[in-house]
């Protein structure tokens, strides 16, 4: 016994070491106007814009590859940073800024079929087969995946309403 754990421990170490050298000797440098535009982006890797995450949206806005327009949770505001920081024209009359919303189950009309629960990217809805569904707020992206695949048409997207937790003191009109 004392030998497979001594064997055991020594292997773990030489790996552990030669993972460590290999990471040092074999990193690649990652530009760095990619990580700055994929700093401002939302994090929610939704998948709206088309790309793995947010990562790869930045990546390809960089490359030339996609408008700094792709982005729908960030909206309007994150589509004219971008274009700031990467010098871009952009037009903003095609982008459409709803504003952060929720995905809603009408329990009325659910049949459990699983189907939005298998696209949703960040494991927001809950539910069992042949059972109602329900939506974790602090999870859902509003990213809509849920709403296209429902085949009742019982998942909807609504604004997220305003609560004690999330309500924020509006700025005054201006006179």
């Amino acid at each position: 016994m004392l030998v497979a754990v001594s064997s055991l421990t020594v292997l773990g170490a030489v790996l552990g070491v030669l993972l460590g050298f290999a990471s040092r000797r074999f990193h690649v440098e990652g530009n760095p106007v990619v990580a700055e535009v994929e700093t401002m982006m939302p994090g929610s890797n939704c998948g709206q814009c088309g790309f793995p995450g947010c990562a790869g949206a930045a990546a390809a806005i960089v490359g030339g590859e996609a408008p700094a327009t792709c982005c729908p949770p960030g909206g309007k505001a994150l589509a004219q940073s971008i274009a700031a920081k990467l010098g871009l024209e952009i037009d903003l009359s095609t982008v459409a800024d709803a504003g952060p919303q929720l995905a809603v189950v009408t329990e009325d009309i659910c049949i459990g079929c699983c189907r939005c629960i298998k696209v949703c990217p960040t494991d927001a809805i809950l539910g069992g087969a042949k059972q109602i569904h329900a939506v974790l707020r602090e999870a859902c992206t509003g990213c809509g995946n849920c709403v296209d695949r429902c085949p009742t048409e019982a998942i909807g997207l609504k604004p997220v309403p305003i609560t004690l937790q999330h309500w924020v003191w509006p700025n005054p009109a201006r006179a």
